[in-house]
């Protein structure tokens, strides 16, 4: 898939942005060194494989025969990667048969291929970093130095051999996909943390709960963007201004005044909507942009009339930070596919496969797995 500085996926139900976002995530836990543990939680190896048949035939397709299953002879691989101008990533995950010892874990997925090469496609020439089973070589000059023989299998390149001397290109690999940033859902209930007093520390960066939102604004306005979180407010709420309290402890809420109110509503006293839209305007002004943020449907709760203001904000991170926004809403798809500069990927499903719409073999980019 091709990726610009903001890209906006849509398409319906099932077709296929959920598996894009959970692919971006287990990238990161490679990183964070939680991949196993992750794809345990997604109900393991077996349930990330292509579901439908190895082949679909063209009697298939016109309904001629059923859909049939095929038998996997071949050993099936989880295969995760992505590029970039510099740097580029790929990790190959896959289970052994019965290991000759005893153990409770065989089904446990097992790291068997990484690589990190220069630019953006794969070639021996340009490759840095090898990972082959339990081996781990490195690029020096010429020629390759085995830098790790004995890398557990469950354990990625990142978190064994991220060593500045004898591999500085899997330390700055790790550090990148370690900064990706993920968004998905902030909690709006009476109980949310968002709505609670928090003891508040400088918050460079919103937390995925939303719990230091209001330690997050006023770290914005003190060292950040205080200019842009003004101007978001009353693009949204006109009239509108913001201000945070902190107690003699330290506790810090929030507290809103609107047009019209005699008096500033409290974080517990806030709609889902206005509390939501604050959470946005906390993660996406950020005065530490991250490499790439992903945002998974940010309409949720939203009034239509808030999301040409959220696409504002959406677009103003995107002149610093890589942006991905997965939405179904059509007021926020409009208002971002207006920016010239947004590269819109519409899904669909096609035989049980993902495809995007208008995006043939001369439009995609060159990709090549390490074999």
């Amino acid at each position: 898939m091709p990726m610009g500085s903001l890209n906006l996926v849509t398409g319906a139900n099932g077709s296929g942005k959920s598996n894009i976002y959970k692919a971006l995530r287990l990238l990161t836990e490679t990183a964070n060194g939680g991949v196993i543990n992750a794809l345990a939680k997604e109900g393991g190896l077996d349930s990330t494989y292509w579901a439908g048949p190895k082949e679909i035939t063209s009697s298939m397709q016109r309904g001629d025969t059923q859909v049939q299953g095929n038998h996997h002879n071949k050993n099936k691989r989880l295969k995760l990667g992505f590029a970039t101008d510099e740097f580029s990533y790929s990790v190959s995950l896959g289970i052994t048969p019965p290991v000759p010892y005893p153990s409770a874990f065989n089904l446990d997925p097992e790291i068997k291929r990484e690589a990190i090469w220069q630019g953006p496609v794969y070639r021996k020439a340009s490759a840095l970093v090898e990972r082959m089973d339990t081996m781990v070589k490195a690029r020096a000059d010429l020629q390759w130095d085995v830098i790790n023989q004995h890398t557990p299998m469950y354990e990625s390149i990142f978190t064994q051999v991220a060593d500045p001397a004898s591999a500085p290109e899997v330390l700055t690999m790790r550090e990148f996909i370690k900064n990706w940033r993920f968004y998905d859902h902030f909690r709006t209930d009476a109980q949310a943390p968002a709505r609670m007093p928090q003891l508040g520390t400088r918050t460079l960066v919103l937390s995925h709960d939303g719990a230091d939102l209001a330690a997050a604004l006023q770290t914005i306005i003190e060292i950040g963007d205080d200019a842009a979180l003004e101007e978001a407010i009353d693009d949204a709420f006109p009239g509108a201004s913001l201000n945070i309290n902190v107690s003699d402890d330290g506790h810090f809420t929030l507290s809103f005044n609107q047009h019209g109110l005699l008096r500033p509503l409290s974080g517990k006293e806030l709609s889902d909507g206005t509390l939501r839209f604050l959470l946005w305007v906390a993660a996406l002004l950020t005065p530490r942009p991250p490499p790439l943020m992903v945002i998974n449907e940010p309409e949720t709760s939203l009034h239509p009339e808030l999301l040409p203001a959220l696409a504002n904000l959406i677009i103003k991170a995107s002149a610093s930070s890589q942006v991905w926004v997965v939405s179904h809403a059509k007021p926020l798809i409009s208002a971002l596919e207006a920016f010239e500069d947004c590269h819109s990927l519409q899904l669909k499903k096609h035989f049980g496969q993902t495809t995007i719409i208008g995006q043939d073999m001369l439009r995609t980019p060159s990709w090549h797995w390490p074999n």
